[in-house]
C-alpha cells in the first residue's frame, strides 16, 4: 500500500489522512503550517498530552469541547483553574476525562505564562529547535522522536512542563511546522515549507 494516495479532489496527500473528512482537513489546513501564536502552541501541547494512548481523531472530535471548556486556551485564564473547575471537567463527556492531564494542562498553563515573561512568547522559546532534514519518501522514513525532541522535552520537563516526553514532542513539532514531514509528493508540502521559511528566518 502506498503512503500517499489521490483523493476524490484529485490531491495527493499522506495516506494517515485518507478517508476521513475531518483528518484529510486537518492534514491540508493545519498539520505541519508554521504556527507562532502562544495559544497555538500551549494548546498544541496540551492535546497531544491528552491524545497519549488515543488515536488522533478522537481528540479532533473533541477539540471544539476543549477549546470551550479550557477558554480557548489562553494559559493567563487556564492558570487560574482550581479544585471546582478540575471536577467540572472531570464530569464533562466532551473531553477526555483524565484527571493527571487535566491538572498538568493547568500546570502547563502557569509554565507558558513564565516562558512568555522570560521568551516574550512561546515561538521565540520553540522555533529556535526547529529543523530541516531529507525530505521524507515514505512513511519508515518519519521517526517517533530525534535528538531535537528530545532535548525538548528534557528542558520542558526541567521547566515544571508535565506530559512532555520526547514522542509527544515530536508530535507537537510536526504539527506545529518545526519540522515538515509531508511525504514528498504530498500537495501540502511545498506550502509548508514555503511558510516555515521567514519564521525560520524570524527566529
Amino acid at each position: 500500500m502506498s503512503d500517499l494516495v489521490t483523493g476524490a479532489d484529485s490531491r495527493t496527500r499522506c495516506a494517515w489522512s485518507a478517508g476521513d473528512e475531518l483528518y484529510d482537513a486537518y492534514h491540508d489546513e493545519e498539520w505541519g503550517r508554521a504556527v507562532t501564536s502562544d495559544a497555538g502552541l500551549y494548546e498544541k501541547i496540551v492535546l497531544e498530552g491528552f491524545q497519549a494512548g488515543l488515536a488522533w481523531i478522537t481528540i479532533l472530535r473533541k477539540r471544539d469541547r476543549f477549546r470551550e471548556v479550557f477558554a480557548r486556551f489562553d494559559p493567563t485564564l487556564v492558570a487560574e483553574f482550581g479544585e471546582a473547575e478540575i471536577l467540572e471537567l472531570l464530569d464533562d463527556a466532551g473531553i477526555i476525562r483524565h484527571r493527571g492531564k487535566i491538572e498538568a494542562t493547568i500546570n502547563n498553563a502557569g509554565r507558558a505564562l513564565e516562558m512568555i515573561d522570560e521568551f516574550g512568547s512561546i515561538a521565540a522559546y520553540v522555533w529556535p529547535m526547529a529543523s530541516s532534514r531529507s525530505v521524507p519518501r515514505s512513511f519508515a522514513d518519519l521517526p517517533a522522536q530525534t535528538d531535537g525532541s528530545a532535548a525538548l522535552s528534557k528542558d520542558l520537563k526541567h521547566r515544571g512542563w508535565k506530559f512532555v516526553g520526547p514522542t509527544t514532542m515530536y508530535a507537537f513539532m510536526q504539527a506545529m511546522g518545526l519540522v515538515n514531514d509531508h511525504l514528498e509528493g504530498c500537495w501540502v508540502r511545498d506550502a509548508c515549507e514555503d511558510e516555515r521559511v521567514p519564521v525560520l528566518k524570524r527566529f
